[in-house]
């Protein structure tokens, strides 16, 4: 089952740049943003999240798991 950007925006609501995040991706390396922060939507409805310094494109369909912590 993939997951829709949609989805996935939805389970990164929570990001508020207090919190890391660990994507593991299908058939990737892992990727760990420290104190991430999700993007608000914009009109190409890819799913990018920021650390402040580095803004990161997240491809939805390929998220093998999200961990929050």
């Amino acid at each position: 089952m993939t997951m829709t950007p949609e989805q996935l925006r939805e389970a990164l609501g929570e990001l508020n740049g207090q919190r890391d995040l660990r994507f593991e991706f299908d058939h990737a390396d892992a990727c760990t943003i420290t104190k991430a922060l999700l993007i608000p939507a914009e009109s190409d409805n890819i799913v990018k999240v920021t650390d402040g310094s580095h803004v990161y494109f997240i491809d939805a369909e390929r998220v093998a798991w999200v961990e929050i912590g």
